[in-house]
């Protein structure tokens, strides 16, 4: 049926524009023939033809053009008065005999055009004479329509200021008046419009309804452009008597649309200074009126206002816009009860986005602002709606954007009071937009205070908000995206670098609050956070050496010691996740800092620690391969221990290193521990005996793994292990240990050619290029003469 509709409206359509143009065609013959008489019938059936109730707003508009352009031609005819032989008194007279009311109110309105460009009559009359006629058509797509035409003909004839139509000292208040009336009327046809046709047709005549606005809106763009029409006027007669058809008309599509063509229209100048008038309607509008994108687009206006120079700022404040604007969208919210959160929410991030471009400098307001968004929230569980949570991060992010500094959000207290009413997931998000903003530039937080609430920002990230700890959780629950989790535990972890003070005391603070917010994470986040805690601790550690004083008194003070003790109750927590690998090599940090600041009994219960984690927890034959060649290196560059307390803690080093599950393994742990007995400093150890014995055992376990390879595989298998020790004595050689002869190099070459020699197995070119290469070192060593030169003078290669 809807089909059969809109055939019958093309045929109704083809109709109406086969009568114009029948009529057109004699017109034009009567205005060729100067008849005008013939020429007024013609153009009165030919106008007859807009009398229809057929058509839709939509097909009306096709009809009304087709008539239009037969007007602007009847037009000029009527002007050349040669031509018809009437005055244009008498034209304007006998138009108005025409027998149906709305042909005779176009021609009258055609006339009257040309009436008011002979300035045969005041204009005001004329055009108060026009506006009152077209009264008589109360039929909304016909009146809308005729008014339509009256505007366009008269717009170019008002009596402005400067105009060639300007009459006595009133003429401006006359020209406003018309164009007032006029925009009444034709706002009330408009508005009637939705009313018209059958409930399954609504929708679509609201569409169409919708297209037809701009006829309507054309009068306030009409109205802003008269020369006459100064701020005083606006304020005291345009603004209010618009703004009062607005809120009568009670239509939802006519308030939004008038609302938004004041704000387009008239003056950014005239918004700032008629603040409070524009904003006393916007609670009177309907509850489905969308307001916040009204009010939106004012704001918007107002910051590029501000924007475009600073001269305009003391205006504001003058007016006091922030405190109009901010009372208004309270009274609209308050207004509109049946608004969504979103709505609400997206009105204070427009007015907090006017805030941050108009008034940067007074973060009372920005506080102000979320303060109010904190009240609307308030006694409503978290935000479920996504569109809110949007608004609320956007809402959030805003002062982020504008400062470039988290320290600016930190002083504002409503800040974390706002992301209380998010749910647990978009308060990540949050956090995160928090974070990036402070590595994006490069932010140092160095107030303690500040330190703490920024951790209650991204508590989301820090632990669990619905108060159970990672751990706690079941297996069957286990994070559902583990690389999400880690990428957000890696970003606090690149956060926690950022809290620095250059006050040892201030950032002992820092590294407490650091801690506590660490522990309280659950144990799955500790490896991700602990080491920048640790690296932070370290860092001002090494500022503090020398300052080895006791706790005392309430202050503690900022001692490495005091700082030694966090530390160890920092790392005791990996213990629990457990990640021994980990806590392993932070103690052996731990201990190079202590040993860095002199302090014996320190660094040697860090390396207990190391030991005992060694021995208990750390299982994997890889995994203690890692371990005990950082406890060597570490323990390597240790000067602090004394001679009993390094003897201790070397003789476990080599212990351990012989107990390692695979022999070439086992070799080369053994072998490195003679870097514990040769360390090469001015009062390092030098005990040539020892690193000897190193050096003996590591061959005897190469010779075992030969003789494992040998029954396990039918062949010797390589001699890398050999070459290697090889480079070991070579190196304590030339270091000038007694112990390491020429005569055992001499030795150590010749098993290693024997053991090449006799492997029945498939040539191996690595161990066979790595002796080449040593050999070759040994030759060049022989040859560029000096004291290395003769100390190899005796090995044949």
């Amino acid at each position: 049926m809807m089909s059969d509709g809109i055939e019958d409206e093309e045929k109704w359509l083809a109709e109406g524009i086969a009568g114009i143009q029948h009529n057109a065609f004699y017109m034009h013959r009567a205005l060729d023939a100067n008849n005008l008489r013939e020429a007024l019938k013609y153009s009165a059936q030919m106008l007859s033809e807009l009398r229809t109730s057929k058509l839709s707003p939509h097909k009306y508009y096709e009809l009304y053009m087709r008539a239009f352009d037969e007007l602007r031609k009847l037009e000029m005819f009527f002007k050349d008065e040669s031509r018809h032989g009437v005055s244009i008194v008498d034209l304007y007279e006998l138009v108005q005999h025409a027998g149906n009311i709305l042909p005779r109110l176009y021609l009258l309105c055609t006339v009257g055009s040309v009436y008011i460009k002979s300035k045969e009559a005041p204009a005001k009359d004329v055009l108060k004479d026009l506006v009152e006629m077209c009264l008589g058509v109360q039929h909304p797509i016909r009146g809308l329509f005729l008014r339509s035409y009256l505007a366009q003909v008269s717009r170019d004839k008002l009596p402005d200021i400067g105009s060639e139509y300007e009459g006595d000292a009133d003429t401006v208040m006359d020209a406003v008046e018309f164009v007032l009336q006029n925009f009444t009327e034709m706002n009330k046809l408009w508005v009637r419009l939705q009313l018209q046709g059958p409930g399954r047709l609504r929708e679509k005549l609201e569409k169409e309804r919708s297209e037809l606005r701009d006829l309507v809106g054309k009068n306030l763009h009409v109205l802003s452009q008269i020369e006459g029409v100064d701020l005083e006027m606006y304020k005291d007669t345009v603004l209010p008597r618009v703004l009062e058809q607005i809120v009568n008309c009670k239509d939802e599509l006519g308030q939004y649309y008038l609302m938004d063509c004041i704000i387009q229209v008239f003056p950014d100048e005239y918004h700032l200074q008629t603040l409070e008038t524009l904003l006393s309607a916007c609670p009177q509008l309907q509850p489905s009126v969308d307001i916040k994108t009204v009010l939106s687009q004012l704001m918007d206006r107002l910051s590029n206002y501000a924007a475009s120079s600073t001269d305009v700022l003391p205006e504001f404040l003058q007016v006091e816009a922030f405190g109009k604007l901010s009372s208004a969208i309270g009274r609209v919210i308050e207004a509109q009860v049946d608004m969504p959160i979103v709505g609400a929410i997206s009105l204070y991030v427009s007015l907090l986005t006017f805030t941050l471009r108009v008034h940067p400098d007074r973060l009372d307001y920005v506080d102000q602002v979320l303060g109010a968004c904190v009240k609307k929230l308030s006694g409503k569980p978290k935000l479920e709606d996504n569109r809110a949570k949007k608004q609320v991060v956007a809402l959030l992010s805003a002062p982020l954007e504008k400062y470039n500094d988290i320290v600016m959000a930190l002083m504002l207290s409503n800040y974390p009071r706002v992301m209380e009413h998010l749910d647990n997931e978009t308060n990540k998000v949050m956090a995160i937009v928090i974070i990036q903003s402070i590595m994006k530039n490069n932010t140092c937080i160095s107030n303690a205070d500040q330190v703490e609430v920024l951790f209650e920002l991204i508590k989301g990230l820090m632990k669990d908000l619905d108060g159970t700890a990672v751990d706690e959780v079941h297996i069957t629950i286990f994070w559902l995206d583990e690389e999400d989790f880690k990428e957000e535990q890696n970003s606090v972890a690149r956060l926690l670098h950022m809290l620095y003070n250059d006050d040892p005391e201030e950032m002992l603070k820092i590294i407490g609050i650091m801690k506590k917010n660490i522990m309280d994470g659950g144990s799955k986040r500790l490896p991700f956070t602990v080491p920048p805690l640790i690296i932070s601790a370290l860092r001002l550690i090494r500022r503090l050496q020398g300052q080895d004083g006791d706790v005392a008194g309430e202050e503690v003070p900022a001692t490495p010691k005091r700082i030694f003790q966090i530390l160890n109750q920092t790392i005791e927590a990996l213990s629990t996740v457990p990640t021994p690998e980990l806590a392993l090599r932070l103690y052996l940090q731990c201990a190079e800092a202590a040993n860095d600041c002199d302090l014996e009994p320190v660094a040697y219960e860090f390396f207990t620690q190391a030991f005992v984690l060694y021995e208990e927890e750390i299982t994997d034959s890889k995994a203690q391969v890692t371990a005990i060649h950082l406890i060597i290196g570490t323990l390597q560059r240790m000067n602090v221990f004394g001679v009993e307390n390094r003897d201790t803690l070397t003789h476990k080093a080599t212990g351990y290193s012989a107990k390692l599950l695979k022999k070439p393994d086992q070799c080369r742990a053994v072998y490195a521990c003679s870097h514990l007995f040769w360390v090469d400093d001015q009062d390092g150890i030098k005990d040539g005996e020892r690193v000897l014995l190193c050096l003996k055992r590591a061959l005897r376990i190469a010779s075992a793994a030969q003789q494992m390879a040998n029954v396990t595989r039918g062949s010797s298998g390589p001699v890398t292990l050999f070459v290697e020790i090889l480079n070991k004595y070579l190196y304590f050689f030339e270091k000038g240990n007694p112990q390491i002869t020429s005569a055992a190099i001499q030795g150590l070459i010749e098993l290693i050619t024997s053991e090449m020699q006799s492997d029945s197995g498939a040539p191996n070119t690595v161990p066979d290029a790595f002796f080449a290469s040593t050999l070759r070192y040994i030759q060049f060593q022989k040859q560029k003469g000096g004291i290395m030169s003769e100390k190899y003078d005796s090995v044949k290669v």
